[in-house]
């Protein structure tokens, strides 16, 4: 629960470890679409308010995210329109709500502090038990750090790995079997929802699983 006396600290130059859940912590997110489409609205919310993300991860009930602040607004209105935009998407015609009211922001300002909530957002997955390492829980920045592949969500990593390479990823289905999705990304600043909707596209037509189990990212099938 968030407290009635949450003090926010924007226009300050640091960047925000940010998160939000799920109305009533429900597995909302827990879907490839629903995973998807919260991916696709990171990206287009990033472009439209000029924000950086560092890092994220997408939670069955909630969602992480490091993040600059925001060059046409304040960091609480580009959320609020990323929160919307996934209702929309997700919960059109839902009675209750799709997200938690408000948000925990905390303000990292130190090299220090912005490695730990990395580790922390990376590690979220493996601390809950979903995954073994943190490659191979599907959504979320760290293949990006660790291969310098770019997917759904262009990541600043003020690392090494400043390229775009061509991504894949490895799904395997309920009821057995395995099935590769391969797309080759566009220039960095080219919408990512191509991308996405090969995979959904290629996912759908065999026969809209809904989870995905032990997903695993294979850069590299086109240098």
């Amino acid at each position: 629960m968030v407290s009635n006396t949450l003090h926010r600290y924007q226009r300050t130059g640091h960047l925000h470890f940010v998160t939000f859940s799920c109305y009533r912590r429900q597995p909302k997110l827990a879907s490839v679409g629903a995973s998807m489409a919260f991916e696709e609205s990171l990206e287009q919310s990033r472009g439209s308010y000029g924000f950086g993300v560092l890092g994220y991860v997408v939670m069955p009930e909630h969602v992480h995210l490091l993040v600059s602040e925001p060059v046409r607004a304040q960091l609480s209105t580009a959320l609020q329109a990323l929160k919307q935009s996934v209702a929309r998407r997700l919960a059109l015609r839902q009675k209750e709500p799709f997200w938690q009211a408000r948000y925990y922001d905390f303000n990292v300002w130190s090299n220090h502090k912005r490695i730990e909530k990395l580790r922390y957002i990376h590690r979220n997955p493996v601390l809950r038990g979903l995954v073994a390492k943190p490659e191979e829980w599907l959504w979320s920045s760290y293949r990006h750090y660790q291969t310098g592949v770019e997917g759904a969500v262009e990541i600043e990593s003020r690392g090494p790995h400043s390229t775009r390479k061509p991504v894949s990823r490895d799904f395997q289905v309920p009821g057995g079997g395995r099935v590769e999705v391969r797309a080759i990304p566009g220039p960095k600043n080219a919408t990512r929802g191509t991308l996405i909707s090969v995979w959904q596209d290629q996912l759908y037509s065999l026969g809209k699983p809904d989870r995905c189990f032990s997903p695993r990212l294979r850069p590299g099938f086109y240098s």
